[in-house]
């Protein structure tokens, strides 16, 4: 059976938008796989949980348990859900993205409470976004231009609830906006709006979440720095907000400010966003990059920069996929790991500091599972 991945959480078979709102109703979930949880890169803010701030340039386990189910990152701190349904976080904590009631940096990971009901996490640079088992929606920590979803600009330390509803389905978050998908398949945004990131036709910031057109098709979802990427029921590609790069991959460097469709192809799975790059996989698992390539982050074999999609190389046993500033990390469908990109901070994992323009293979393993990164991090799971 095959394997898919919602706002970082990796199931054991098909789950998709309808399945997951059924499975809440129902109050049925699928059993997450045990994985260890790995991490390598920058570490300036403790962001790797390995108890310190010196850099990795290898893959290194945190701490000793097998236990770790969703992950996420922000710019400089980390999130992860254990299959007990408790959160934990670690790294930067300027705005109190860490949600622990604090603005203390912590270079191990510390639970967030004690409830046993976090589902899907994501981060931006100071704020995080979770939602919970009962479809609820919370956030914490900078708030500057409403992101937090909270009808202000006041900074959380701790979870505060978004609204009352209980129909909050996949989380992700830009620099400095959100966007969430709920169980009907609608897509929401707040936050940040200066490049048209939100999607809402204007450059006007939001505090409060707000439907981006009146469909009710959307099924994945990421955020750039400045721009937002999301994947339809149909299979349809979307991108709106900042384009300076080319990173919305519509042949110019234009932004937008509502949604607009990359290509005519309904052929496309997962999608995410670096700094100012954008990539995707299709369903027969080619995976395809654009925008900024200054590093190789596109792991085209070159530094150029392509404002429409570009394939890299001809595999397609692709799986997961995550932006990591100027970066790329990926896993195949054998389970091997690779990256490529910026590495001044050792954030490809592969033992030196040297930029890829092609995807490395990270060690020989062929037992990881989800990928996210930071900007200058990259964490993954491994069973």
């Amino acid at each position: 059976m095959a394997t898919s991945v919602v706002s970082g959480v990796q199931y054991s078979g098909i789950w998709n938008i309808s399945s997951q709102a059924n499975a809440k109703a129902a109050g049925t979930w699928p059993v997450p796989p045990y994985a260890s949880l790995y991490s390598w890169g920058g570490n300036g803010a403790g962001q790797l949980g390995l108890g310190d701030t010196t850099n990795r340039s290898s893959p290194n386990q945190v701490g000793s348990l097998t236990t770790w189910f969703a992950i996420g990152c922000g710019s400089n701190h980390t999130i992860a859900v254990k299959t007990d349904g408790t959160l934990w976080t670690w790294g930067n904590n300027y705005g109190g993205q860490l949600g622990v009631g604090n603005t203390t940096f912590y270079s191990s990971p510390k639970q967030v409470g004690a409830l046993t009901a976090w589902l899907n996490v994501a981060g931006g640079t100071y704020h995080t976004l979770s939602t919970k088992t009962d479809g609820t929606l919370w956030a914490w920590g900078a708030n500057s231009f409403g992101q937090l979803g909270l009808g202000n600009v006041t900074y959380y330390s701790s979870p505060k609830q978004v609204g009352a509803l209980t129909t909050w389905l996949s989380v992700a978050c830009g620099r400095y906006h959100s966007i969430v998908i709920k169980t009907d398949g609608t897509l929401w945004t707040f936050g940040r709006n200066t490049q048209g990131q939100l999607g809402l036709g204007d450059a006007t910031n939001r505090s409060s979440p707000v439907q981006v057109g009146l469909l009710t098709t959307w099924l994945k979802s990421a955020g750039g720095t400045y721009n937002t990427i999301a994947v339809k029921t149909d299979g349809a590609l979307w991108t709106w907000g900042g384009n300076s790069a080319g990173q919305l991959g519509l042949g110019n460097t234009t932004n937008y400010s509502s949604p607009k469709q990359v290509g005519s192809l309904t052929t496309w799975l997962k999608v995410a966003s670096g700094t100012y790059h954008s990539m995707a996989t299709k369903t027969d698992g080619a995976l395809w990059t654009w925008g900024n390539n200054q590093f190789g982050q596109l792991g085209t074999g070159n530094i150029t920069y392509y404002s429409s999609p570009k394939q890299v190389g001809a595999l397609t046993t692709w799986l997961n996929i995550a932006g990591v500033g100027r970066a790329t990390v990926a896993t195949k469908t054998n389970g091997t790991l690779w990256t490529w990109g910026h590495n001044n901070q050792g954030q490809l994992g592969i033992g030196n500091t040297t930029n890829y323009s092609s995807p490395k293979q990270v060690g020989s393993l062929t037992t990881w599972l989800s990928v996210a990164g930071g900007f200058y991090q990259m964490i993954s799971n491994e069973t």
